[in-house]
């Protein structure tokens, strides 16, 4: 059995990280007490339904009273109120954190807030699904998966150790990376794809030459991954295009330089560079499997992860 790691941690905001943080914390005896908080009364109601804490409240400042670590597990433009709301009853010696996707963003709504008795660690668990919601947690969601942190000058090692091993306890692993360098990274990896999916979708729903039943019903494996990024939680995303804003505009940027380029190349039949691309690229995906960060097995359903109980 894990040791306790902490007396008390705080969950504000019950989403699928939330969720799944708070079965996870359970299942692995990480604290002996969850408090979670978040805006909608519906959603308390259902986190209890599912058992998920200990004690619900919809004030994020009773959550954290005698939390020794909270994390706010919200859209990134909400994170900054949630500081504001959190300051004055936090009590010393906690740790703060989040799970983000932006991070420069996060530490300058959040860190003006943030008394000098705590200890803000920035840090993005990349991991998820296209479901949102206390429902959408499951047991094995950062198994394997990267947790950036991104810690400030003169941050707390002892601290920082221990939410290190907190992340590691529920199946990450963990790295150290300056703010503005995770911000372009994730916009490379995670926020173009889902902004081109976004597109590609949106796109097709446009064409008034093509059904939407001839979309759905001949949707070829490509095309029904696009859907799948394209459904994640709106709210989220939005946030994530205001928030990382300088970055995405660069990597959309560099995207439409590559795109043109290869629009040329099919333009005059030039199939000595096609193939060089998509060999490249291929070799990309060859590297994530063999990264472990994904499988080379057929999945063609694309079926999500089911509980470990």
């Amino acid at each position: 059995m894990t040791p306790v790691q902490f007396d008390t941690v705080a969950l504000i905001g019950i989403g699928l990280i939330g969720s799944s943080l708070a079965r996870e914390i359970r299942h692995k005896h990480l604290a002996h007490r969850i408090v979670i908080s978040t805006r909608s009364a519906e959603t308390l109601k259902r986190a209890e339904e599912l058992g998920l804490g200990d004690m619900y409240t919809l004030s994020a400042a009773d959550a954290v009273r005698e939390a020794d670590l909270v994390i706010v597990s919200v859209p990134v433009g909400a994170s900054g109120a949630v500081a504001a709301v959190i300051a004055g009853a936090l009590k010393p010696g906690a740790i703060v954190t989040d799970v983000g996707s932006t991070k420069e963003s996060v530490i300058a709504q959040m860190q003006p807030h943030m008394p000098d008795h705590v200890h803000f660690i920035p840090g993005h668990p990349i991991a998820g699904t296209e479901y949102s919601g206390p429902d959408a947690g499951f047991i094995g969601l950062f198994r394997g998966r990267w947790c950036i942190l991104t810690p400030l000058a003169g941050t707390d090692d002892t601290a920082k150790t221990r939410l290190r091993l907190f992340w590691e306890a529920v199946g990450s692993n963990v790295d150290e990376m300056d703010p503005g360098h995770h911000d372009k990274v994730l916009a490379i990896v995670s926020h173009l794809p889902h902004i081109i999916a976004y597109n590609i979708v949106g796109t097709a729903d446009d064409l008034e030459t093509v059904t939407e039943s001839d979309v759905i019903k001949y949707s070829a494996s490509g095309f029904r991954d696009f859907t799948r990024l394209a459904a994640s939680d709106p709210t989220m995303w939005r946030d994530i295009c205001l928030h990382n804003k300088t970055a995405i505009l660069e990597m959309l940027s560099r995207f439409s330089e590559d795109l043109a380029y290869l629009q040329r190349a099919i333009r005059w039949g030039d199939g000595e560079k096609l193939f060089d691309l998509f060999t490249r690229t291929r070799a990309i995906r060859r590297s994530i499997v063999e990264a472990g960060q994904d499988t080379a097995a057929p999945d063609f359903g694309r079926h999500a992860n089911d509980p470990v109980e």
